[in-house]
C-alpha cells in the first residue's frame, strides 16, 4: 500500500492510496473465510461448505464487505502512517474500481485539526454593569406587575394613551379593496371587529395604526392612511404601499391597575409592600447578574478569537452554517415569517450564516484545545444537571432523555462537547480582570 499526501488547504488534504491486486485478494479471501465460519449450508458442518458454494451464494454480501474493509483499511492505514487528526471525511473517489485481481488507486479528501499555538489567556478584558437595581428600577418592575394584572374598563371618553379601542375596518388600495392584494390576508385588509392599543409600545398588526387612535370616541369614523414598510414579510404584497382604512370605534376601555392590597400581595408571595419590592430587588440582581455573566463570556470568546489567526476547516464551517440557518428559519417561521422570504433573501442570509459559522467553530476549536490543555472533563453530575435542565424546560421525564441519548451516541457526543465548551469559557471568565461600569445617572 503505497499513500501520497497532497495538501489542498492547510486544513484539507487529498490521500491517494495505492494498493496493489495482492492486497486486495488477501482482504477478499478475508472476508470469505469469515463468512463461511459464521453461515450454515444444508448439508455442511459449520465452517466446511466449499469455497465455490459460498461464493456464489453470497457474492453481493462478499463484494460489499470487502469493498468496506479495503477502503476503511486504506483510509486508517493513511491516517496513521502520516499521523493526521481528521475531523472529518469530506470525500472518497475510486471505491467503485476496487475489484479482486486488480490493483486499484483510493482518493480520500479529509479536513484536519488546523495547528495553531493557544496564546494567552488568562487576564482577558471584560465589562460588567452594576448589578444593584435602583429604586426607579424597582418601581417600573412593580407597575408593570400591576399593569399585567389590569383590568379594562368601558370608558364614555375620547381614547387615551393606554387605552384598548374595538373597532372595525376596511382597507383600500389606490381607491381598490385591499383584500384583492391579500385575499389570503383578510386581516391586513377587513375585519368587523378587533382591539388596538391607543399609543402602544409594541406595533399591533396593522403598523402604526394605534398612533392614529388618540382622541376618538365611540361611534366616530375616521380614514387613516398607513404606508407599510417597503419589507413587510408578513404580506409582501402590500410592502411599500399606502392603504387607506376608513375606521369605525366601537367601544374604547380604560386600564384600571389594582391597589397594592392584600389580594396583590398574595399573588405576587409577599406580605407587605416592602417584602414585594425585596423580592423584586432580589429577582432584578439575579437577572442583572445572568446577563453580565452572559456579557463577559461573549467578550472573553471575541478577545480570544481576535488573539489567534488559523484556517478554520471549511466542512465545519458549512455545518455549522447549515445549523445556524435552520435554526434562525425555524424561529422566523414561528414568528409568522412566510418561506418565500427565506427563498428571496437566501444568499445574504447564507453569507451571513456562514460569517457567524466560521467565528463559532473557529472559538470552538480554541475552546477545545484549552479544555485540553486544562484537562477539563464531562462527569456524571454534569450530564446529571443537563437531564434536569432540558426536562424542566420541555416537560420531559429525564428517564425518557436517557433512553433518547442511549439510542442516538452523536447527540451525547454533541452534548459531552457542549458541556466542555462552557467550562472552558467559565474558566476564561474566572481568570478574566474585570471592569465594572459606572452607574447610570438618573
Amino acid at each position: 500500500m503505497n499513500i501520497e499526501v497532497q495538501d489542498v488547504s492547510s486544513t484539507r488534504k487529498k490521500l491517494v492510496v495505492s494498493l496493489d491486486a495482492s492486497e486486495i485478494d488477501a482482504e477478499r479471501q478475508a472476508v470469505v473465510s469469515e463468512i463461511a465460519r459464521s453461515v450454515r449450508l444444508p448439508g455442511f458442518r459449520p465452517g466446511k461448505a466449499p469455497v465455490a458454494m459460498i461464493e456464489k451464494r453470497y457474492a453481493k454480501e462478499i463484494d460489499s464487505e470487502f469493498r468496506q474493509k479495503v477502503l476503511s483499511k486504506a483510509y486508517r492505514n493513511a491516517l496513521e502512517q502520516h499521523k493526521l487528526e481528521v475531523v472529518q471525511l469530506v470525500d472518497l473517489a475510486g471505491g467503485d474500481t476496487v475489484a479482486t485481481g486488480a490493483p486499484a488507486t483510493l482518493t480520500l479528501t479529509v479536513d484536519i485539526q488546523p495547528e495553531f499555538e493557544l496564546p494567552d489567556y488568562t487576564g482577558l478584558p471584560t465589562t460588567i454593569n452594576p448589578v444593584d437595581p435602583t429604586d426607579a428600577e424597582i418601581d417600573d418592575v412593580v407597575q408593570n406587575l400591576r399593569t399585567e394584572r389590569a383590568d379594562f374598563k368601558v370608558a364614555e371618553r375620547p381614547a387615551q394613551k393606554g387605552d384598548y379601542v374595538k373597532l372595525s375596518y376596511e382597507g383600500t388600495v389606490d381607491g381598490k379593496p385591499a383584500l384583492e392584494l391579500v385575499p389570503d390576508k383578510q386581516i391586513y385588509a377587513s375585519v368587523p371587529q378587533t382591539w388596538e392599543e391607543v399609543e402602544g409600545e409594541h406595533e399591533g398588526l396593522i403598523p402604526g395604526l394605534g398612533k392614529h387612535l388618540a382622541g376618538v370616541a365611540k361611534d366616530d369614523k375616521k380614514d387613516i392612511a398607513i404606508p407599510f414598510p417597503a419589507e413587510f414579510t408578513a404580506a409582501p404584497a402590500l410592502a411599500g404601499k399606502t392603504v387607506n382604512y376608513a375606521v369605525t370605534i366601537q367601544e374604547i376601555r380604560e386600564r384600571v391597575l389594582p391597589e397594592l392590597d392584600e389580594e396583590f400581595l398574595k399573588a405576587h408571595q409577599a406580605d407587605t409592600v416592602d417584602a414585594l419590592k425585596e423580592n423584586v430587588r432580589n429577582q432584578l440582581k439575579l437577572r442583572k447578574e445572568n446577563a453580565n455573566r452572559n456579557d463577559q463570556r461573549r467578550q472573553v470568546a471575541e478577545a480570544l478569537n481576535a488573539k489567534v489567526a488559523f484556517e478554520v476547516p471549511e466542512s465545519l464551517v458549512e455545518a455549522e452554517t447549515q445549523n445556524v440557518l435552520r435554526n434562525f428559519m425555524e424561529e422566523n417561521l414561528r414568528r409568522g415569517v412566510p418561506a418565500e422570504q427565506f427563498e428571496k433573501d437566501k444568499k445574504e442570509l447564507y453569507e451571513g450564516a456562514k460569517k457567524a459559522a466560521a467565528t463559532r467553530v473557529k472559538t470552538q476549536l480554541i475552546l477545545a484545545k484549552i479544555a485540553g490543555k486544562e484537562d477539563l472533563k464531562v462527569t456524571e453530575a454534569d450530564i446529571n444537571a443537563w437531564l434536569y435542565q432540558q426536562s424542566v424546560r420541555n416537560g420531559q421525564r429525564p428517564e425518557k432523555l436517557v433512553k433518547e441519548l442511549t439510542k442516538d451516541r452523536e447527540q451525547l457526543r454533541s452534548i459531552q462537547q457542549g458541556i466542555i465548551f462552557d467550562k472552558a469559557l467559565e474558566l476564561l471568565v474566572s481568570r478574566a480582570t474585570v471592569t465594572t461600569t459606572s452607574p447610570a445617572k438618573a
